[in-house]
């Protein structure tokens, strides 16, 4: 196969998905190691993927590889023993089922990247292998109850704003490169108290941990697959699920429900809600909660302005 990029149109693509009636699993996977040829390893992955009609996001950088795919149930099997013989350091690859097997990528996009995870780190010193200490969800529960422990939320915003550990810190911050500066600011006074930071599926807070280290922190530890293996971890054990209302995605889903709460209000009146959507105007395009209400009366819109406009 001599085309290693997709040629077809993305409305189509999008209607192919909408359609399929096979079955498939959302996965999502990372791995911070050395890639000494990033373009070889992209191409090497597109084409397996592509053979087995894998969807979805791969991100592979010098320091490692990020995704999150749509896999035919049928071909599971063969991408999981193409990613464990693909370099010695994957052999056993933890692999997140997601929490729901709905609809989420009509598209193969597979991307040579500076850094699977632009964090703004220019210090030579910085090890990114220091990191945390992981834990399940049994420690995850009993930290979550002891007051002297310290939570931190290492997503963005609008992630935090759908679900979230009750007792969890936001990091107000723009982009990951300006949370790491502003956790290290924010938390100068907890360097001898314990520390868990999460994130969706580890690979922000494995970051994050490291980078704590390296700025003093002492006890800091992580959720071992993020949110994902947390609430895959509790219930398998039969363990309580102590994250509320709904785990943002970054895809076509935008959310899987964890719990029952909802705890984030609709944008427009303010009545409880827990749906994103972009704006349909397409010139706008903003991501915001929505309520099925507003969802009529403003025609999926974030304004009147932008209402009037399409």
């Amino acid at each position: 196969m001599s085309i290693l990029h997709n040629i077809i149109c993305k409305k189509k693509l999008k209607n192919n998905m909408l359609y399929e009636k096979e079955p498939r699993l959302t996965l999502s996977f990372y791995k911070y190691f050395s890639i000494k040829n990033p373009q070889e390893y992209r191409d090497k992955i597109y084409r397996n993927f592509y053979k087995n009609d894998v969807l979805g996001r791969i991100y592979i950088a010098y320091e490692g590889i990020n995704a999150q795919i749509s896999v035919p149930v049928k071909n599971y099997f063969f991408i999981k023993q193409f990613l464990y013989q693909l370099h010695s350091v994957l052999n056993n690859l933890r692999i997140n089922k997601s929490l729901n097997n709905k609809k989420s990528f009509w598209m193969l996009s597979v991307k040579v990247r500076k850094k699977i995870v632009e964090d703004g780190i220019t210090d030579p010193n910085f090890n990114p292998d220091d990191v945390g200490v992981y834990i399940k969800s049994r420690q995850v529960n009993m930290m979550l109850n002891d007051t002297k422990t310290i939570f931190i939320d290492m997503r963005n915003s609008y992630e935090y704003a759908i679900g979230h550990f009750e007792k969890a810190i936001e990091i107000k911050s723009l982009t990951f490169r300006e949370q790491l500066k502003n956790v290290i600011r924010l938390m100068e006074h907890a360097k001898n108290k314990r520390i868990v930071m999460y994130c969706t599926g580890g690979i922000r807070c494995e970051k994050a941990t490291a980078w704590m280290r390296f700025n003093g922190f002492k006890f800091v530890y992580h959720l071992e697959g993020g949110i994902i293996g947390y609430v895959h971890d509790a219930r398998k054990n039969g363990l309580p699920v102590l994250f509320k209302g709904k785990n943002f995605v970054f895809d076509y889903r935008m959310s899987e429900k964890v719990s029952e709460e909802i705890i984030s209000s609709c944008s427009q009146c303010n009545n409880l809600s827990d749906s994103y959507i972009n704006c349909k105007n397409n010139a706008c395009h903003l991501l915001f909660i929505q309520c099925k209400n507003c969802a009529i009366a403003f025609n999926n819109c974030c304004s009147l302005n932008c209402m009037k406009k399409i």
